[in-house]
């Protein structure tokens, strides 16, 4: 991500937490103006009272952020610890103690470590770098991955940048639900007009977001504009103003949709729209309440179309605020599929209206019939996972004399018949999997979204160290269409499905398949201590190919069939405990590499080890039949289907690889959706699986 001129950041474990990073540094080399907005909890944590007393102002230099202990509701000896941490990075900084402002987030009521948080000073001013990965992992609390954003933008001629993260999944609620964001701009901009155009920003942003309606006493969110991109200073007469406030604007909306998506448990984006409001007030109240419902959400999780329980909601409200308004007059659309309108239901389509209400991001449209006003709300669906995670997190959160906050998730806090249980299930599935092989075809969202990434990897390792032997192969085309036009060059034409390769994109697909995509595979899943090894399908013979052409004979250009697996070489890696990263290039006859269909690999090769199972991750939930999903069919089943035209699309080309694999000795097959964190566990370690399971007859 690009970060403005002049700033530098870190992020380091200062021993809040027992090994995560928990404390960062944002650093600017020359004065800021600096501005903020803050939680309207009248509980306010003390770095917030000590922050908000002091903004907007100028000269600012540093922000100090901690994760892990929140520093809230601790009386006055909160606030005597923000000052002590305050003028211990002052010092290790060399600037004065009013220019450094400090943020925390975590536990509730549990007095902050000041001695830990004094010791890594001198250690944070060190670490100090233009990379601001490390800084935002560092106030993580249950946030499952990085929320980033940037905007490069011209005032009067001279490049600017804005670019921000922030951390949040839970306790976030309407009413300024701004979490902890971190705003840095090079831009020339007095503190009162940077205020200005922040509180406008949130107002088109982290206002829209609500997750579970609870409001952190915690909540802020801070911008400096050190002036380093050297622009006339703006006023509010200034032509360029608005451009600033645009881009602000999208910083911060980009911010709130990555926090709505990282909910607390939440497995979907649910985006509220209301239109057709007597005031824009009424409407955003309105979508943020729907949005907002304990039962709305609920049925968004379960993926049920309850358009009843969105026009119940909005009723309720507009009756205890007194909205001049008539739900029997609106219209709601769920995915862009009308649910009501004139008064009754009107679903046509109720199968396909639930295939569409299972996909990761869910929209919910309400159309007034009072005014010409209208509202976006952010928010996320209710799963089970956010009430383990919330009512787990006092009884299991621990916290030893000298401030270390620690999660203590050890079996004898839960019940016995729990334990029982759990442990039955686990040693069930292991020895069920002890030395047995499965492909993993990794492809879609999931090689695109770091978050998908880390989770896929944590999979394959948690199913390596319960005795299975995983051998991935993964895909890369879209990667690959994105390197091509960036490059100025066309992607090839399909032709039955299969892209036509020209030796020149030859080039651009190995170079993106096994020079980046897998190195960054293998990199991922050893930092967990896996034994992954890289390859390509050209190494030691490893997939030999010959040049395949259209059903009606047309040149495919350099596109390979396969020929023949070397298993022997794969069989070696995995007795001496590797995993094998597969990348779909085929070695030719002719010595030539070629382009290689992923899931005819995966296929190929897990025929060629008689695996017991092979997995495909992609972007759907499994084979749908009339927008249902098929949880398990047997393979006859499947190709009568196949054969009559019910499965169609790009399923047509993977389920003929399950086929060729199940009826040449292949156990089982699963086509599971990799949208979904940890899908590959769900789907293999439970008795009811998340995706479509293929058997043998």
């Amino acid at each position: 991500m690009k970060t403005p001129r002049g700033f530098a950041f870190a992020g380091l474990n200062a021993g809040i937490k027992a090994a995560r990073k928990d404390v960062a540094l944002i650093w600017s080399e020359a004065p800021c103006a600096a501005a903020g907005a803050f939680t309207i909890n009248k509980a306010r944590a003390a770095p917030v009272r000590d922050a908000a007393a002091r903004l907007p102002a100028s000269g600012i230099r540093a922000i100090v952020v901690n994760s892990g202990n929140a520093n809230a509701l601790t009386g006055p000896a909160g606030e005597e610890d923000v000052r002590t941490v305050r003028a211990a990075v002052a010092e290790a900084l060399g600037v004065g103690v009013d220019t450094v402002l400090a943020a925390s987030t975590g536990v509730i009521g549990v007095r902050l470590p000041v001695k830990k948080l004094v010791a890594v000073a001198p250690l944070l001013a060190a670490a100090r770098g233009p990379h601001v990965e490390a800084a935002a992992e560092a106030i993580f609390t249950t946030d499952t991955r990085l929320k980033l954003a940037s905007r490069v933008i011209t005032l009067g001629g001279t490049t600017a940048c804005i670019s921000a993260f922030a951390k949040g999944s839970g306790m976030i609620a309407p009413a300024l639900a701004t979490v902890l964001a971190f705003i840095t701009t090079d831009a020339a901009i007095e503190p009162a007009l940077l205020k200005e155009c922040l509180d406008v920003a949130i107002a088109g942003s982290f206002d829209d977001l609500v997750i579970d309606n609870e409001m952190s006493p915690n909540d802020a969110v801070f911008v400096l504009a050190n002036g380093m991109a050297k622009n006339a200073p703006l006023t509010r007469d200034s032509a360029d103003l608005s451009l600033f406030q645009e881009a602000l604007t999208a910083v911060c909306a980009e911010l709130a949709r990555a926090v709505a998506e990282d909910g607390e448990g939440a497995t979907k984006l649910l985006e509220v729209r209301v239109s057709g409001a007597p005031t824009a007030a009424m409407a955003k109240d309105l979508a943020k309440t729907v949005a907002g419902s304990t039962l709305v959400k609920a049925a968004v999780y379960g993926a049920d179309p309850n358009w009843g329980r969105i026009l119940s909601t909005l009723g309720a409200r507009a009756g205890a605020q007194k909205y001049a308004i008539d739900p029997m007059l609106a219209s709601v659309s769920l995915q862009g599929m009308c649910v009501f309108a004139d008064g009754a239901p009107s679903v046509l389509d109720p199968i396909a209206l639930r295939a569409k209400m299972r996909e990761p991001h869910v929209l919910v449209e309400v159309q007034l019939a009072e005014g010409d006003k209208r509202a976006t709300a952010l928010g996320c669906d209710l799963s089970y996972d956010y009430v383990k995670i919330n009512a787990d997190y006092i009884s299991f959160t621990s916290s030893s004399s000298d401030g270390v906050v620690a999660r203590d998730d050890r079996l004898t806090n839960y019940s016995p018949s729990f334990k029982r249980s759990l442990l039955v299930e686990a040693l069930s599935y292991i020895s069920r999997f002890t030395s047995k092989r499965a492909v993993i075809k990794f492809g879609g969202a999931g090689m695109v979204k770091d978050s998908l990434k880390a989770s896929f990897a944590a999979d394959v390792n948690l199913l390596r160290s319960a005795g299975l032997l995983p051998i991935v192969v993964h895909g890369g085309g879209p990667e690959v269409a994105s390197t091509l036009e960036a490059l100025g060059r066309s992607v090839g034409e399909l032709v039955d499905g299969v892209r036509v390769t020209t030796a020149d994109d030859l080039k651009v697909v190995e170079m993106v398949l096994s020079g980046k995509i897998n190195s960054e595979l293998v990199s991922l899943l050893n930092q967990d201590k896996a034994q992954a090894i890289g390859l390509s399908g050209k190494d030691a013979g490893l997939l030999r190919c010959k040049k395949l052409r259209a059903d009606d004979g047309r040149d495919l250009g350099m596109v390979g069939e396969i020929t023949h697996v070397n298993h022997e070489l794969l069989e070696v890696l995995l007795s001496k405990q590797y995993i094998p990263v597969v990348s779909p290039i085929g070695l030719g006859e002719d010595g030539d590499g070629y382009n290689l269909n992923s899931d005819t690999a995966a296929s190929e090769i897990a025929v060629a080890l008689q695996a017991e199972k092979l997995i495909y991750l992609s972007d759907v939930p499994g084979i749908l039949e009339h927008g249902e999903l098929l949880s398990e069919i047997g393979a006859r089943a499947l190709r009568e289907k196949l054969d009559r035209g019910v499965i169609k699309g790009a399923m047509v080309a993977r389920v003929k690889s399950c086929l060729r694999a199940i009826e040449a000795g292949v156990t089982s097959v699963h086509i599971i959706d990799g949208r979904t964190p940890h899908s590959l566990i769900a789907e293999l370690f439970t008795d009811r699986g998340v995706g479509t399971l293929i058997v043998r007859d």
